[in-house]
Formats: C-alpha cells, sequence, structure tokens
C-alpha cells in the first residue's frame, strides 16, 4: 500500500483508497486515505519548512527544481505507464505528459530567479521598490483527468517563488502524484515543503481551503465544488486561482480544408476519452459545408483506435469510473431525446473496462443539455451556422469560456471572430489549447487567474512595496 506523504514521515492515514485500473475495472493499488489528522499534519509540516525554504536564494530553489526535472525525465516511463494504467489514457499520450511535467518543472526552475520587483519614481523623491515575495502555505487540489501535469502547473510556480505546499490529488488518480512527491525528496526539496494527502474532496479539499493556516487555494476541477472553494476560502480571505468547467467552441467556416479539419475536430474532443475541460465538445460548423463535415467527423470518430491504454496502437482509453461511463450515457440519451441526430457511437464496448464508442450529434442546437452542459466524456455536438455573427452568438451562448478553436484561411476574419469570443485560451486553425510558455484561463464561470508562462508566478507571490526616504 502506498501512503501519505508529509515531511518525512509517511502516515497511514483513516482509511483506504482502492485505486480502480479504468481498463479493466478491477483494483490494481492500495493507497492510504488521509484524514483530519492527516491534513492537520501536512499543513504544519508545510508551516515548519517555510521559512528556511523561503530564505533560500530564488536561484537556490532553481537548482533543486532542476534536479527534480532530470528525476521526473529519468523516470519518465514509470511515470507514463502508471498513469495510463491509472488513469485509462494511451500510453503516448502519457509519455508526452510525464516529459511534459518534467519540461514544466524545469521552466519553473529557471524562472525562480526572473521573477522580481521594480524601482519605482515617486512625487516624493526617495525610492521606493517593490519585492515579490511567497504567500506561505498553500493547498493545491488537482483533478484526476490529467493528474501528474495539472499538480505540476501548480507545484512548479509555487515552490519557485518559496512557498510550502500542501497538495491533494483526486482520490480516483492519486498515483502519480504520490510518486512525484517521492522523486521531489530524491532531489533534494527538503522535507515538508512538498506534502501529498490523498483523500475525499468532500472532506480534506474543504478542510484544506478553510484552514486558516492556508494562505492560497490554487484549484482545477469542476465548477460546484469551484464555487464552494470560494466560499471556504473567503472566511480567512484567502488567494484563490480557480480553473473550472469548460463548454468550448470549435468554430469552422467554409473556406478550410474539411477533412482536416473534421479530423483535428474530432481529435479535440475524443482525446482523453473526452475528459477535458478544453475539449471542443461544441462544433459550430458554416452551412454549406455542414453535411460534408458532418461525415467526415463520424469517419474520425468511427476510426478512432479505442482499446487498451498500454497498446501502442491505442487513440483514446475508457473513462475513468463506472459513474463516469453513466453520466455519458444519461446525456447520450437525452440527445436523442431533445432531439439531436446521433451519427454514431455511444455504445458500450463489451468487455472489462469502462469502454465507450466516440459519440457524433448532429442537427443539435443551443438549448440542448448536450450542447449546453459539459459532459466529460466523448461526445461530440454538430451545431449548423449561416453568418458570422451567428457563429459568434452561439460560441459566446455559454456560462464558460475557457477554451476553443477558430478554423478559417481568410486572416481578417479570424482576427475579427477571435477577439469576439468569449474564452481564455484560444487557437486558429489548431486545437492546441496549452502552451507552457503562455498563460491559461478561462473567462465567465471558467475560473479565476492564470497558470503556466510566468504569469502562474503572479498567483503565487505578493507584491511588497518599501520606501526608503533619502533626504538628508
Amino acid at each position: 500500500m502506498r501512503n501519505l506523504l508529509i515531511a518525512d514521515r509517511r502516515p497511514s492515514g483513516s482509511g483506504v483508497i482502492r485505486v480502480i485500473e479504468p481498463a479493466k475495472g478491477e483494483p490494481f493499488e492500495e493507497v492510504a486515505a488521509a484524514g483530519a489528522a492527516d491534513l492537520d499534519a501536512a499543513v504544519a509540516a508545510a508551516k515548519a519548512a517555510l521559512p528556511a525554504w523561503s530564505r533560500l536564494t530564488a536561484f537556490a530553489r532553481g537548482e533543486i527544481l532542476f534536479k527534480f526535472s532530470d528525476l521526473v525525465r529519468a523516470h519518465a516511463e514509470e511515470l507514463a505507464v502508471l498513469e495510463a494504467r491509472n488513469v485509462g489514457k494511451p500510453i503516448g499520450d502519457a509519455r508526452w505528459e510525464a516529459n511534459h511535467v518534467a519540461d514544466t518543472l524545469r521552466y519553473y526552475a529557471g524562472a525562480a530567479d526572473k521573477h522580481f520587483g521594480e524601482t519605482i519614481p515617486v512625487k516624493k523623491g526617495g525610492l521606493d521598490i517593490t519585492l515579490r515575495v511567497p504567500l506561505g502555505v498553500v493547498g493545491l487540489i488537482v483533478p484526476w483527468n490529467f493528474p501528474m501535469v495539472i499538480a505540476t502547473w501548480k507545484v512548479g510556480p509555487a515552490l519557485a517563488c518559496g512557498n510550502t505546499v500542501v497538495l491533494k490529488p483526486a482520490s480516483l488518480t492519486p498515483l502519480t502524484a504520490l510518486r512525484l512527491g517521492e522523486l521531489a525528496l530524491e532531489a533534494g526539496v527538503p522535507p515538508g515543503v512538498l506534502n501529498v494527502v490523498p483523500g475525499p474532496g468532500a472532506a480534506i479539499g474543504a478542510a484544506l481551503a478553510a484552514h486558516p493556516d492556508v494562505r492560497k487555494i490554487g484549484f482545477t476541477g469542476e465548477t460546484a465544488t469551484g464555487r464552494a472553494i470560494m466560499a471556504a476560502a473567503a472566511q480567512t480571505i484567502k488567494r484563490i486561482s480557480l480553473e473550472l468547467g469548460g463548454k468550448s467552441p470549435c468554430i469552422v467556416f467554409g473556406d478550410v480544408n474539411v477533412a482536416q479539419a473534421a479530423g483535428e475536430a474530432a481529435a479535440s474532443v475524443f482525446a482523453n476519452a473526452g475528459q477535458d475541460c478544453c475539449a471542443r465538445s461544441r462544433t459550430i460548423v458554416e452551412r454549406p459545408i455542414y453535411a460534408k463535415f458532418v461525415e467526415a467527423m463520424r469517419a474520425a470518430a468511427q476510426g478512432t483506435v479505442v482499446g487498451n491504454p498500454l497498446d501502442e496502437k491505442t487513440q483514446m482509453g475508457p473513462v475513468i469510473s463506472v459513474h463516469q461511463r453513466e453520466v455519458t450515457e444519461t446525456y447520450v440519451a437525452l440527445g436523442k431525446k431533445e432531439g439531436a441526430r446521433l451519427v454514431c457511437g455511444g455504445e458500450r464496448i463489451p468487455g472489462p473496462g469502462y469502454f465507450l464508442r466516440p459519440a457524433v450529434f448532429a442537427d443539435a442546437k443551443p438549448g440542448m443539455r448536450i450542447v449546453d452542459e459539459e459532459i466529460f466524456g466523448p461526445v461530440a455536438s454538430v451545431i449548423a451556422f449561416d453568418t458570422e455573427a451567428e457563429a459568434i452568438a452561439i460560441a459566446n451562448d455559454s456560462i464558460y469560456g475557457l477554451s476553443g478553436s477558430l478554423w478559417t484561411n481568410d486572416l481578417k476574419r479570424g482576427l475579427r471572430v477571435a477577439q469576439a469570443l468569449e474564452t481564455g485560451v484560444l487557437s486558429v486553425n489548431s486545437s492546441s489549447s496549452v502552451h507552457l510558455q503562455g498563460p491559461f484561463g478561462g473567462f465567465k464561470q471558467s475560473g479565476l487567474g492564470r497558470e503556466l508562462g510566468m504569469h502562474a508566478l503572479d498567483h503565487y507571490s505578493e507584491i511588497k512595496n518599501i520606501y526608503f526616504e533619502t533626504a538628508p
């Protein structure tokens, strides 16, 4: 059984998490579940480790993070296999993610001594300066769909800025977070600086958000939970950053290569079995190419290789759990009931595991639940539009504003539409949302704050202003 990681001790926790392998539908690991006392111990360990860690020079913290990155790279295959089995993602995707984790740590290792204050000329004269100082103990809560990637998006900048961390991975997928914690210790991150406490979100996550010794919560997950974290954090005026749900649009104009755009659109929904807040699950297509596009997307969906995550040929694995499969099936039934046309998919694949065929709905319309609500499963809805203004209106008709794609070869139109879309991240003639060097985050109910790039460092530090009187 894998234990909690609190300082250099590994308490047994208050229970056991039985980790299920979604491709098989059966347990393959057990992990100690943190209880209230374990969480308090983790926060206390982080608080005790804070003075020494924050007093290290930024350069020294960066050197340790460089070693951490190198160790992750050396263990990339181990981490990839662990993630593929725990989450059900294809091994090729998991390998990319393991190396992305190493890249992220390396980026923030290099950024540690490049995040600094300024000197400001003020009316009174003298010398006015700003410093960037760590927040203190930060609580990081990460989801089950990209466990090690999103953990590192938060841990990297938090540690680089001199904070100490209590990391709570999702109960469904705690394994790579625990392994990363072990590698951090091996790299020279002092005990107590990074603590990993798997446990139920309703108890451990809520207690972390309310804990008086935690200065900030960084959360990625569903919007309803984000609202609860905001309420809990308000009691102690914690800093928060939230990356929440999405129902991202993919707008396709008639001047593009239909086969290419349809293939990319399908991949942008069905990657990670649709369990991605950036999934472009609303595909909004100009009417002259609509029928051809739907047929091309059907072909792309049916051509997606669904199977064992450890098979090199697999392009889509299972959904994470029995529950998530049932949720997805419910939405497929709703789509048919509400009048959308199921072009293909939506059915279970016989055998063990939580496998579903990727589904494509045509003739979908705003107001249908498959169009308006985040499904978190491999379901795409294709919507027709006639004018540019209508496409923008459909895309913006959502409580979410996280990501999206726009396909057109008209540069002027691309600029107009890109500026009009209410989304934090947009890709033109591409489905690539995430770039380590650029900011990532959403508008509206998709969240607050930004991750990645140098922008993330702003959310893990405070600005301190100091004025020096120089008059004799």
